[in-house]
C-alpha cells in the first residue's frame, strides 16, 4: 500500500484468465525495460514442475544481465496455490505474511538500486484466482496496491473475462495502467476491447500472438526467441507500452507532488484554522487500520503507512475499502441508483428497518425515519419530540413567551446543523445563529487516576466527601440494577430532583408575571460517553437516574403528567432522545445502551451503521411519538426530508453493515474473544440458548485496549486519567489550559506523528510490514484513539507500545 520510488517503478501483473499469456507479455515487458535499466521480475506464488517456471521462462528470454528474477513459494503440484499448499504438506502462508515478503522484496530492490529500474510482480492465475490462504487474489494483494497491468483474454469468451477481471480490479480501487493482450485475427477480442477501455480512459495495446510449440526444444527456444525480438523492436509495441508504463508512473507522482498546492487553493476544510495550516497530509489510499500518505521528503518510499487512530472521524467499522461494504454499494448502484422514497418502498430501506427494530431499537422502537447523517438524524429526533410533547400538553410555545427546550448535560455534542446546535448549550461549535434552548447539568465522569477507577463528581453534587466514588472494575461501575439503591444513587436523585424542582418554580413564577419562559420538552442524551464534548465517560448510574426522574411524571418538577391510560409504547413525563450517533453498535462494546439506561423514546444512530463508508443516519421512535404525527391534513405529517432520503446505497451497505457486526456479536472467528477475556467478560449464551434471544442485551462492558496498559498509562507523570470502553481510549493530558482550544494534547503526543522506524527483522502490523506514523485527533487536552471493531490485537498492542514510549517515560 506505501510502495512508490520514483526512481524504481513497480508494476502488479494480474490476468483475466489463466493460460492468457500473463508470463510471456510480463517477459516481453521485462525484455524491453532491460534495454535501458535494470529490470526485475518477481513471482511471488508459482505452482508446476520447476523446469516449467514462469522465472525459469524470463530468465531464458530476457536476455539481458540487467534482468534479475526471483520466486518467494514455490509447489510442486500444477494446481490454485490454495491447493498446491495443500498438496505439498507445507505451513500454510497466510495473507499478511504474503503481502509482507512481497512487500520487503520491493524495499530491498529499490534500496540496493539507486539508479532508475522497472519491477513486474506476476500473480497466478486470474483476478480472483486463490492466493495460499484461499483468499482471491484481488483482495489478498490489495493492501500492496501497486499500479496495475491487466492481461486481457484474446480467446472465446475473453472478452466478457476480461470486463469481469477488471471491474473486480476496479471496485477495489486499484490504478490500473494498462491493458495487455494478443492479437487474435479471428476472434478480434482486441478491436472491441480497445473501442471499450478506450472510452473509459485506460490504455490498451495488442500484440502479435506467440509461436505454437514445435516438436524440437531447440526449435521451440529458436522460434521463441524470435518472437521476443519482434515484440521488443521499434515496431513491435512492447517498447511504447513500457514508455507509457514510465509515463503514467511519472504523472502519478507528479500529481501527488501537486495535491498540496491545490487543496491549499480550493479546499475549506472542517474544524481546520487555514490561519496556521502549513502542511496537507496526503492521502493516496487507505486499506484496513491504514492510510497510505505521500511523503516526498522521506529517503525511502513516497508513500508511508498513517495509522488511522480516529476511525476517521469514529466511522470506520471493518477498516477502509472492505470488500463486503463496497460489493453492498455497488449492487444497490447498479439495482437503483437512487429512487425516490416518501410514499415508496425499495428493499435495502425495508431490510435496514426491520434489522433496526430487530437489533438496537429490539423491544422498545415501532418506527424507523431514515435521513443522511448524524446531525439531520437528531434534527428529525428533536422535532419528533417536540411534537410528541405539545401533542399531549397542548402547548407550543407559538405566539406566546414560552419558548420550548430540552434537558441535557454540560458537553453534549449533537451535531453542526442549527437546530442540533440549539440543543446544546453556548460553546466553542456554536456560531452567530446559536439560540440555546434548554438546561445542561454538569454530569460526573468515570476514569482511571493514578491507578484508581474512580467516579468524579461536579461541586454541585455535594456532600462529595460522604459518597462512595472508587470501584475496583469497570464491571462494578456498568452493574447499574446493582447500584440503584447505592448512596450516589440516592445523591443523583435528590440532586436532579432538586433542580428540576427549582427551574419549575422559577417557570411559573415568571409565567405569573407575564414575562419568557422556557418549557423542557425532550431529555437529549449522548449516552455514556459526550464525545465532542472531551471524550467525557458519564457514569451510567446517574444517566440511568435522571431518565428515571424524568420518566416519574411529576408535574412539579415541570414534567408532563401521565396520560389517563398509560402506555410503555409512549413516552412518560418527557420524551427521551437517545444520540447513539458515535457510541452505539459496539463502538462502546454494547449494541445499545438501553440495556443499561433503560430504553429511550427515540434513539439516532450514524457512523458504524454504515460501516464508514457512505453517509446514512436512521431516526428510532416508538409507536406513540409515530402517532403525535397523525391527523387529517398534510401539515400534522413529519414535513422533513431530504432529496436522497432513505438512499438505496446507503441503506444497503447498513443492512451488510448489521449482518456482519451480527456475526462477530455471535463470534464467528472469535473475533472479541481476546478482548472481553482481557477484561474478565465471559460469554453469557448458554448451551440450547435460542439464536438471538439475547441480542442487544449485553450489560458486561470491555475494550479492545489492555487493562494493564489503561492502568499504567494512568499513572505516567504527564496524565491525569485515562478511560476506554470499546474501541475508544481517552487520554487526558495534566495541563494548565484545558478544553477544546488548548494544545496540550497534541504537542505532548507529537513523536506519534512521526515516522515509527522498525528494524529489518521485525515487520510492522501495517500493510506490507512497513514503518509507520499515527494519525490522531485531540478535543484540546484530550486525545483519543479509535480502533475498529475488527482491528487486530497485535495493531493495538503496536499503538498501546507507542503510546506508552511518549507517555510511560
Amino acid at each position: 500500500m506505501s510502495l512508490l520510488f520514483r526512481h524504481l517503478r513497480v508494476h502488479h501483473v494480474f490476468g483475466a484468465n489463466t493460460d492468457v499469456g500473463k508470463t510471456i507479455l510480463t517477459t516481453a515487458l521485462v525484455r524491453a525495460s532491460a534495454k535501458t535499466n535494470n529490470a526485475f521480475y518477481l513471482k511471488p506464488v508459482s505452482t508446476g514442475n520447476l523446469s516449467d517456471a514462469d522465472t525459469f521462462h524470463v530468465d531464458r528470454h530476457a536476455n539481458s544481465n540487467r534482468v534479475f528474477t526471483e520466486c518467494l513459494y514455490q509447489y510442486s503440484e500444477p494446481v490454485s496455490p490454495h491447493l498446491a499448499a495443500k498438496l505439498d504438506k507445507k505451513p500454510p502462508i497466510s495473507d499478511s505474511t504474503l503481502v509482507n515478503t512481497i512487500a520487503a522484496y520491493i524495499r530491498r530492490t529499490a534500496h540496493t538500486n539507486s539508479s532508475p529500474a522497472h519491477l513486474y510482480v506476476e500473480t497466478a492465475g486470474g483476478v480472483h484466482s486463490p492466493t495460499l490462504s484461499g483468499t482471491t487474489q484481488a483482495d489478498a494483494y490489495r493492501s500492496l496496491f501497486l499500479p496495475t497491468i491487466l492481461i486481457a483474454d484474446s480467446r472465446l469468451g475473453g472478452i466478457s473475462t476480461t470486463i469481469a477481471a477488471y471491474e473486480a480490479l476496479l471496485l477495489r480501487g486499484y490504478i490500473l495502467d494498462a491493458v495487455l493482450l494478443f492479437r487474435d485475427d479471428y476472434y478480434k477480442n482486441y478491436e472491441y476491447l480497445s473501442m471499450y477501455f478506450s472510452e473509459r480512459g485506460v490504455y490498451v495495446a495488442a500484440f502479435e500472438q506467440p509461436p505454437e510449440r514445435l516438436s524440437s526444444p531447440t526449435e521451440t527456444h529458436r522460434s521463441t526467441e524470435e518472437y521476443y525480438q519482434r515484440l521488443v523492436s521499434p515496431t513491435g509495441g512492447v517498447l511504447d507500452a513500457v514508455k507509457h508504463l514510465t509515463d503514467a508512473h511519472t504523472a502519478r507522482i507528479a500529481e501527488l507532488d501537486s495535491i498540496p498546492e491545490r487543496t491549499l487553493k480550493s479546499i475549506w476544510w472542517p474544524f481546520v484554522q487555514h490561519a496556521h495550516v502549513n502542511s496537507v497530509n496526503v492521502i493516496d489510499s487507505a486499506h484496513s487500520d491504514f492510510f497510505s500518505v505521500y511523503a516526498p521528503t522521506h529517503t525511502t518510499s513516497l508513500l508511508s503507512p498513517q495509522l488511522d487512530s480516529s476511525a476517521s472521524w469514529w466511522t470506520q467499522t471493518f477498516g477502509h475499502a472492505h470488500t463486503r461494504s463496497t460489493l453492498a454499494a455497488a449492487r444497490a448502484a447498479g439495482r437503483y441508483g437512487h429512487v425516490m422514497f416518501p410514499g415508496s418502498s425499495h428493499l435495502p430501506a425495508l431490510q435496514l428497518a426491520e434489522a433496526l427494530l430487530d437489533g438496537p431499537g429490539k423491544g422498545w422502537a415501532h418506527r424507523v425515519f431514515i435521513s443522511d447523517n448524524g446531525s439531520t438524524g437528531m434534527e428529525v429526533g428533536l422535532k419528533m419530540a417536540l411534537r410528541a410533547f405539545t401533542r399531549r400538553t397542548g402547548r407550543g410555545g407559538e405566539g406566546g413567551k414560552e419558548q420550548l427546550g430540552v434537558l441535557g448535560l454540560t458537553g453534549s455534542y449533537h451535531g453542526d446543523t442549527i437546530g442540533a446546535m440549539d440543543a446544546c448549550e453556548p460553546g466553542v461549535y456554536t456560531c452567530e445563529w446559536h439560540s440555546a434552548k434548554g438546561v445542561w447539568l454538569d454530569p460526573p465522569t468515570v476514569s482511571f487516576r493514578s491507578g484508581r477507577l474512580s467516579i468524579t463528581l461536579p461541586a454541585s453534587i455535594a456532600p462529595a466527601s460522604s459518597l462512595p466514588t472508587d470501584f475496583d472494575d469497570l464491571q462494578e461501575v456498568y452493574n447499574v440494577p446493582a447500584r440503584l439503591g447505592s448512596p450516589l444513587a440516592l445523591a443523583y436523585k435528590a440532586h436532579i430532583e432538586g433542580i428540576l424542582h427549582r427551574l419549575e418554580e422559577a417557570r411559573l413564577k415568571a409565567r405569573s408575571a407575564g414575562e419568557a419562559t422556557l418549557r423542557l420538552a425532550a431529555l437529549v442524551l449522548e449516552p455514556l460517553v459526550l464525545g465532542a464534548g472531551g471524550m467525557r465517560f458519564v457514569d451510567p448510574l446517574f444517566q440511568r437516574i435522571l431518565m428515571d426522574v424524568v420518566r416519574l411524571s411529576d408535574p412539579s418538577l415541570g414534567l408532563c403528567p401521565s396520560p389517563p391510560v398509560p402506555s410503555p409504547d409512549d413516552f412518560a413525563g418527557l420524551p427521551i432522545i437517545h444520540d447513539e450517533v458515535f457510541t452505539g453498535l459496539y463502538r462502546l462494546s454494547l449494541l445499545t445502551p438501553p440495556p443499561l439506561l433503560g430504553p429511550p423514546d427515540i434513539a439516532v444512530h450514524a457512523k458504524v451503521l454504515t460501516g464508514g463508508l457512505v453517509p446514512l443516519a436512521s431516526t428510532m421512535a416508538k409507536e406513540g411519538i409515530f402517532n403525535a404525527f397523525l391527523g387529517e391534513g398534510k401539515e400534522s405529517a413529519l414535513l422533513h426530508g431530504h432529496s436522497y432520503s432513505a438512499h438505496a446505497v446507503g441503506c444497503a451497505v447498513a443492512v451488510e453493515t448489521l449482518k456482519e457486526i451480527g456475526e462477530m456479536e455471535r463470534g464467528v472467528a472469535g473475533a472479541w474473544e481476546e478482548a472481553r477475556g482481557m477484561w474478565g467478560v465471559a460469554e453469557t449464551k448458554t448451551e440450547g440458548e435460542e439464536e438471538g434471544e439475547q441480542k442487544g442485551q449485553e450489560t458486561k462492558v470491555w475494550s479492545f485496549w489492555d487493562p494493564d496498559f489503561v492502568l499504567r498509562l494512568s499513572e505516567a507523570p504527564r496524565v491525569e486519567e485515562v478511560m476506554t470502553l470499546g474501541c475508544v481510549l481517552a487520554i487526558k493530558i495534566s495541563s494548565s489550559t484545558g478544553g477544546y482550544t488548548s494544545h496540550a494534547a497534541q504537542e505532548t503526543l507529537k513523536p506519534l506523528s512521526e515516522l515509527h522506524l522498525a528494524s529489518d527483522s521485525h515487520a510492522t502490523q501495517a500493510p506490507g510490514g512497513a514503518p509507520y506514523a499515527v494519525h490522531y485527533r485531540t478535543l484540546g487536552n484530550v486525545a483519543y484513539f479509535m480502533t475498529s471493531l475488527n482491528t487486530s490485537a497485535e495493531v493495538v498492542r503496536e499503538v498501546e507500545d507507542r503510546i506508552w514510549g511518549v507517555l510511560g517515560a
